[in-house]
């Protein structure tokens, strides 16, 4: 890993090396107006001035270039056309297929000029971040709206690549129009248009699309997943994705994904009878359910640093130890076994392979779907969260095969022993194994780390430096070209990650603790408290929660679609913060009898809000995470997944532990830390960004 200010020089197309943004110059201003400012002898105001007017100015030297290379390119369509209209005339093949490979050749430069525009808007952003840090001031919101909305910017000519879609528009029309399309008089804009197999429009839609930042659902569903890559990556790493890149095997993982969720929510709704039955209490559930998440806060770490070395190994693992697990979990009612059943969840827990597919979405996904790629993974694992409760709602039968009984109890277990045998099959037939870079097993420049969320490149080429990262190539601040070499190496161990957190990552991942501390909460003890307050049947709960997870998907369409184009992540996540706090307090049995449809209401208020921070949040995670956290086995992705888990955790054993003061006194009690927790973010969420300028 290399500073940005190296990358730059290297990639940079050496006959338009002197138009390039002067980021090496830039930095070493920065310390100056630091140091400056310091000993007192220049003021804030002219600082910001000078840079503004420094900023200007490189940024007119990069327009004015691009303009230049602009009409270029539009000089030399305008006479393709000529030629193209004279062999409407007289059509030949000979002609047509030089004139074609003519159109490639414009294709092929305005590649390269998308490119010197993408590496400069990132070296814009990255000053920008720098000088925010440097100086604690929002610098970077005063320079974009001043210059971004102004008539006469030539900011947007970088920020939205005004112009250069003509261009693209022009190649794209022509190359489908020559296309043999068997006298069809069909053109780019007809519905329905016939798809243009080229691979040079397929390249400049892809260099646009990194260029463009589109708040959409698939790219807000996609940040989900948590999954980074390399700012500026390598010409050949598409090359390298598509050699590794299998359907199937991809299609696996998604299947692992959602049979998971199915798996952790399946026994929901029964877990409380479950534990009855075994001679425990109701609340035992709690530790049932939280004995699978246990495991999880184990098998995170050794299947993470197992798809070092392999993908096929650990999900066949997952496999075996899943069945077995299922197997136990239902064994134990005939056995009148407590101790079995748990055991059964523990080793449920110690098969979850998510960090494997994770990881593979991120190293062996090419570039062009890794966003459709881990927004599936995101859908898969809402669907098998609305499916677990659902199947256990269905389940509800008695009946006994020899000495096995299958009851609402034990079938979950038994059908997910089934799913999990057919899969193993199935991946034993169809996986895969991606070649692998030996030399580097531990530093993929693409491995996962905290939504996500960077899929395909798409992240926004101006952004706030709240929004961002520490600057990677100068770690400590010093304006230094770049870090020593082994500043760039992966973390080695939780406490060196840990290190890498800046406060702002801190805050987010407590924030991810709190809403998954509020969810389990919420989840776990639905069965026990709907059967005390209002004697719910194990299908009423069933639907409930199948219900909760089926707003998943639509919630995620509203915010991506709308909400985070009309608001700042900043003001979603806050905003989402005191929903959830609400709805916790909405919660809260007072003196008032407690109602269906307060628990309903005050349910679906937490658990949406909750489903809008979690996206948000890990969409703000993926932009403040250090890239060293990109790479390794104690990577980003797993210091999430940890929180999460550790919060699940400590939210089913309160369940238990609350369930020592009777089922009257559960709900309020295990609410309390929910809302102490909710709370204690907030303050740091305001905090940590009010603290920040």
């Amino acid at each position: 890993m290399v500073a940005f200010g190296k990358k730059l020089k290297e990639r940079q197309i050496q006959e338009w090396q002197g138009f390039y943004i002067n980021y090496k110059l830039m930095k070493k201003r920065v310390k100056q107006y630091a140091n400056q400012i310091e000993v007192g002898t220049q003021d804030r105001q002219h600082v910001l001035k000078d840079f503004s007017r420094m900023l200007d100015n490189q940024i007119e030297k990069i327009v004015l270039f691009i303009l230049e290379q602009q009409g270029q390119l539009a000089s030399r369509l305008t006479k393709l056309r000529e030629r193209h209209d004279a062999l409407e005339e007289q059509p030949e093949i000979s002609q047509i297929t030089e004139l074609r490979e003519a159109y490639r050749a414009v294709g092929q430069d305005l590649l390269k000029l998308l490119y010197f525009v993408e590496m400069n808007a990132i070296g814009l952003r990255k000053i920008l971040k720098k000088f925010d840090k440097r100086f604690r001031y929002r610098f970077t919101d005063y320079y974009v709206k001043t210059r971004a909305n102004h008539p006469y910017s030539q900011l947007q000519q970088v920020f939205k690549h005004v112009g250069l879609g003509a261009v693209v528009g022009a190649i794209s029309r022509n190359l489908h129009e020559l296309q043999d399309r068997q006298g069809s008089y069909l053109s780019i804009y007809d519905p329905p248009a016939l798809p243009l197999q080229d691979p040079v429009v397929d390249a400049i839609k892809a260099a646009v699309d990194r260029l463009t930042f589109s708040t959409n659902f698939l790219n807000f569903l996609a940040q989900h997943a948590l999954i980074m890559q390399e700012e500026l990556p390598a010409p050949a790493d598409e090359r390298i994705d598509e050699e590794k890149y299998h359907f199937m095997s991809l299609l696996l993982n998604l299947a692992n994904t959602f049979l998971y969720m199915v798996n952790t929510y399946i026994i929901v709704p029964t877990a409380d009878d479950y534990s009855m039955s075994l001679g425990a209490a109701a609340t035992v559930c709690g530790i049932v359910i939280g004995a699978m998440a246990v495991a999880q806060v184990f098998s995170s770490v050794y299947f993470s640093a197992w798809s070092n070395r392999s993908y096929f190994r650990p999900l066949i693992f997952s496999s075996i130890v899943l069945f077995v697990g299922n197997a136990m979990y239902a064994l134990a009612y005939d056995m009148n076994s407590l101790t079995v059943l748990l055991l059964g969840r523990l080793f449920c827990g110690f098969g979850s392979a998510r960090a494997v597919n994770r990881r593979y979405i991120s190293d062996c996904v090419p570039l062009k779907i890794r966003m459709q790629a881990s927004a599936g993974f995101v859908s898969a694992s809402a669907l098998g969260m609305a499916c677990g409760p659902a199947l256990a709602g269905m389940l509800q039968t008695n009946f006994k095969i020899y000495k096995f009984t299958f009851n609402q109890n034990t079938l979950p277990g038994w059908v997910m022993a089934v799913a999990w045998l057919v899969y193993l099959m199935w991946c034993w037939i169809s996986f895969k194994e991606p070649s692998r870079d030996i030399e580097e097993p531990n530093a993929s420049g693409s491995e996962t780390t905290a939504n996500g969320a960077l899929e395909e490149g798409k992240q926004p080429l101006l952004i706030t430096s709240e929004e961002k990262q520490v600057d990677d190539e100068d770690p400590e601040g010093d304006g230094s070209e770049e870090a020593p070499e082994e500043s760039r190496q992966p973390a080695t161990s939780f406490m060196s990650a840990y290190r890498l957190l800046t406060p702002s990552v801190k805050v987010q991942l407590l924030i991810y603790f709190m809403l998954k501390y509020a969810m389990e909460i919420l989840l776990s003890e639905s069965s026990v408290i709907t059967t005390y307050y209002f004697s719910w049947s194990t299908s009423t709960v069933a639907i409930f929660l199948a219900c909760l997870g089926l707003t998943v998907l639509p919630v995620n369409i509203v915010v991506g679609s709308y909400i985070s184009n009309m608001f700042e992540d900043r003001q979603i996540l806050l905003a989402s913060e005191i929903m959830v706090c609400i709805g916790i307090l909405l919660s809260f049995h007072m003196i008032i009898p407690y109602t269906v449809p307060q628990y309903v209401c005050s349910g679906l208020i937490m658990f949406v809000s909750a489903e809008v921070l979690e996206g948000v949040n890990l969409s703000l995670l993926s932009r403040v995470m250090s890239s060293r956290l990109s790479r390794g086995t104690y990577n980003g992705g797993l210091l999430s997944t940890e929180a999460g888990t550790i919060a699940r955790v400590i939210a089913d054993a309160t369940i238990t532990l609350a369930g020592f003061l009777g089922q009257s006194q559960l709900l309020n009690v295990t609410l309390l830390p929910s809302l102490l927790i909710c709370v204690a973010s907030i303050v740091a969420t305001c905090f940590t960004y009010n603290s920040l300028y």
